[in-house]
């Protein structure tokens, strides 16, 4: 993903809710497997980590994203936003790469 997609993201994020809540049971595999159908469905998703969770939360969003094979958009306070583009519901359009022209002579 390139800095720019992930910028894209960041700013499609902010305005949506988050739809998962972590608490002190942390990453559980109804968890993880809520979290892989959410990314399905929305592509792009938010999540709170509550304040009563004691694991660090770097660590739980690189274990979200590497068991619902999604991306780490960002992590910011309490947040965890994932995206992870839907096999057959594709909603989000990422920026594509210009490809730079080079000069022939």
């Amino acid at each position: 993903m390139t800095s720019k997609q992930r910028a894209y993201l960041k700013g499609l994020a902010m305005t949506i809710d988050p739809i998962y809540q972590i608490g002190k049971s942390a990453l559980t595999p109804e968890i993880t497997e809520g979290v892989s159908d959410a990314l399905e469905a929305r592509e792009l998703i938010k999540i709170t980590v509550l304040k009563n969770c004691s694991d660090d939360i770097n660590e739980m969003a690189q274990i979200l994203s590497e068991r619902t094979h999604s991306e780490i958009v960002q992590v910011i306070g309490k947040k965890i936003v994932l995206y992870r583009e839907s096999k057959e519901k594709k909603k989000i359009e990422l920026p594509v790469e210009k490809k730079s022209k080079s000069k022939e002579q």
